[in-house]
């Protein structure tokens, strides 16, 4: 009999520790914090910088890295919360399904920014204009504010109603 209760905390903890992953590998790289946003599809941070390679693909593998570890612990050890069989071929086939369901996204993303790069201003525009359309929330940085004056001459909420 599967305990749903130990399963939804499961899966709660495998988003949060997932979204920890991103949001710790984009603090990794130490640039100017702009803002951040939450949304239906998690925390994302904007932040000013051009993206290196390495940085690029340690934002894919590292969260999915997590993902894989997360659902190891939590499906095939003694905290599993279902009746799993601990073959070899069903523990690839879970742990593959559920890195690929987290990180399908990052890694398309990881392919656009290698093949069509933006940094500074035309990053920070299409992040809004992405979040906007998932209704998530953005909240700026006073170093966001000031950069938004600087370089869009308005305040953050006027850039927000004119995307």
């Amino acid at each position: 009999m599967p305990n749903f209760l130990g399963l939804v905390v499961l899966l709660v903890l495998w988003f949060l520790l997932f979204e920890c992953a991103h949001a710790l590998t984009t603090l990794l790289r130490r640039g100017p914090l702009i803002g951040w946003a939450i949304g239906p599809f998690g925390v994302t941070l904007m932040c000013l910088h051009e993206p290196s390679l390495f940085y690029i693909w340690l934002e894919v593998l590292c969260p999915a890295f997590v993902s894989g570890g997360v659902l190891y612990l939590g499906l095939f050890t003694a905290l599993s919360p279902l009746a799993l069989p601990r073959g070899p071929l069903i523990q690839i086939l879970a742990i593959t399904c559920g890195v690929l369901f987290t990180s399908t996204t990052d890694f398309l993303n990881a392919l656009r920014d290698m093949r069509h790069p933006l940094w500074g201003e035309a990053r920070i525009l299409r992040t809004i204009q992405n979040l906007r359309a998932t209704w998530a929330r953005i909240y700026f940085t006073p170093f966001g504010y000031s950069y938004v004056r600087d370089r869009f001459g308005a305040n953050p909420t006027e850039l927000l109603q004119a995307l």
